[in-house]
């Protein structure tokens, strides 16, 4: 058996602990180190989880270090992923993979010419529901996926993240942020998108954060805020999206495929104990399916990573998957500003599925 492969963290804000915790059963891998522009945070990072504190130019000039983590925020996505690329090392990087297509592009020509890897978030697609959902309809339980929707509306992070400031931002907004949760599912489900017509505005010029440590704090708002659209798909399929922090209360289904035979509600993206339910016609109501898939948590997009670099396959959650992802969501503000529906250039290929079984870490 190999030897575990080294890897690092740069950036320990909140997310990070997700990925720690994710990364402790795994088989393939160990992070050997984090680090972060605030050595203090890194430290306790690592006092936590029984890594190694660096400055981000030591982390990156280790030699036995060979992929990165990249848990900054978007606007720097790109220029640290090509750092961590120039440093001779793979890189997983958070979502956005970035905060426009022109930067992304830049990101995966610098992987290409150094013959190294790009990996991003969301990985969410391979937890227990998205797989669940995904063998139905390879299955074919709905028959042939005709049409979706996909909701994620909410009224913003104001009330409970620490720092919500970067939220209605550039690179930040509803769409940027929880969409590659639901675009990448919906990739997952039914492939590559074809184009984009889309709506979107801004519901409010200016937040009032609610959350500890920003009472009362103003929040100017530099993005649109609620984004409407029709995708439609290469297989043919025509999804319903909207991605707003314009909502009080919604009670809709997060995620939900309709086919020729049957409807399926999909789960949520980015809750991941939501039920998988089946419909039909043949049904007298609709149903809970039973998980077919490992309870997966963050990290195993890298853990499946890992393994595509050392058996020479592609990995599922795929920088190409990520950049199609990206130019989709610009595609939103490009498409309401022109009133017209918009063909999506990139292209990328469906992930493969997970072998199902209830054994986490299954990802060959």
């Amino acid at each position: 058996m190999q030897e575990p492969m080294k890897i690092g963290i740069i950036g320990c804000g909140k997310i990070s602990q997700a990925y720690f915790n994710g990364a402790v059963k795994a088989p393939n891998l160990k992070i050997k180190a984090c680090a972060d522009l605030r050595l203090e945070a890194a430290k306790a990072a690592a006092e936590q989880n029984g890594c190694a504190a660096m400055t981000v130019d030591d982390l990156l000039a280790d030699e036995e270090i060979e992929l990165i983590v990249n848990l900054t925020i978007p606007a720097v996505h790109v220029d640290v992923g090509l750092q961590i690329l120039s440093a001779g090392k793979h890189v997983y990087a958070e979502k956005p993979l970035a905060t426009s297509v022109e930067e992304g592009k830049k990101l995966m020509d610098a992987a290409r010419a150094a013959n190294l890897r790009v990996g991003s978030a969301p990985d969410t697609f391979l937890f227990k529901a998205g797989q669940t959902a995904r063998k139905l309809i390879d299955d074919g339980w709905i028959g042939r996926p005709l049409s979706g929707t996909a909701f994620m509306m909410s009224h913003g992070p104001e009330t409970w993240h620490p720092n919500p400031g970067f939220y209605y931002e550039f690179g930040g907004g509803p769409l940027f942020d929880m969409g590659p949760y639901y675009l990448t599912s919906l990739i997952n489900f039914l492939g590559p998108i074809r184009s984009v017509m889309a709506r979107t505005a801004k519901g409010f010029e200016e937040r009032v954060a609610s959350s500890a440590g920003n009472e009362g704090k103003i929040l100017p708002v530099g993005v649109n805020t609620h984004c409407a659209g029709v995708l439609e798909f290469e297989s043919g399929a025509i999804v319903t999206v909207t991605m707003s922090f314009d909502i009080w209360k919604n009670e809709l289904s997060n995620l939900a495929i309709h086919g020729s035979e049957g409807s399926l509600e999909a789960g949520d993206p980015n809750n991941f104990d939501r039920p998988v339910r089946l419909f039909r016609p043949q049904d007298s109501e609709t149903r809970e399916v039973p998980f077919t898939h490992a309870d997966n948590k963050r990290m195993i997009g890298v853990i499946d990573m890992v393994d595509g670099i050392r058996n020479d396959r592609p990995h599922r959650a795929s920088g190409e998957i990520a950049l199609h992802v990206l130019e989709v969501m610009e595609a939103f503000d490009r498409s309401s500003e022109s009133g017209q529906a918009l063909r999506i250039e990139s292209s990328c290929e469906r992930p493969e599925a997970l072998p199902s079984g209830l054994l986490p870490w299954r990802v060959s």
